[in-house]
């Protein structure tokens, strides 16, 4: 997957959250509103999605722009890439690593144990035994 700049994500969460096609000036007011960013920087940021083929213009009345990616896609690609880079590709080492800062408390690890007892390691091949 193509690299998605911080700033661009802020772009992204608005689509994703809207769940429409939305027009250049409905993005625009929002993030003007949380950000100091002026009109040709939000432009400039939309036409950068739109050109690594991140979002789709489609012209209407006026452009209406919309996510080629769901965030549960952007998700997992990025954690996949934090987990390979930070951690070797090994998701259990990345949970032993927040185990051993304080950053999961009993509670987290009482429902993450919940979880892998009733989820099946790999859904899309357990599938098939049904």
């Amino acid at each position: 997957m193509t690299k998605i700049t911080d700033s661009e994500l802020e772009i992204m969460r608005i689509l994703w959250r809207e769940a429409r096609p939305m027009p250049f000036g409905e993005i625009r007011a929002e993030l003007e509103e949380k950000t100091d960013w002026k009109k040709s920087t939000i432009q400039t940021l939309v036409l950068r999605l739109r050109d690594k083929g991140i979002i789709t213009a489609q012209e209407k009345y006026v452009t209406m722009y919309s996510p080629n990616i769901t965030q549960e896609e952007f998700t997992e690609s990025e954690g996949r890439t934090f987990i390979d880079k930070l951690f070797d590709g090994s998701a259990k080492k990345l949970v032993a690593a927040l185990c051993r800062s304080g950053q999961l408390d009993e509670s987290d690890i009482s429902e993450l144990r919940d979880f892998f007892k009733v989820t099946p390691p790999f859904p899309e091949e357990s599938a098939g035994e049904l």
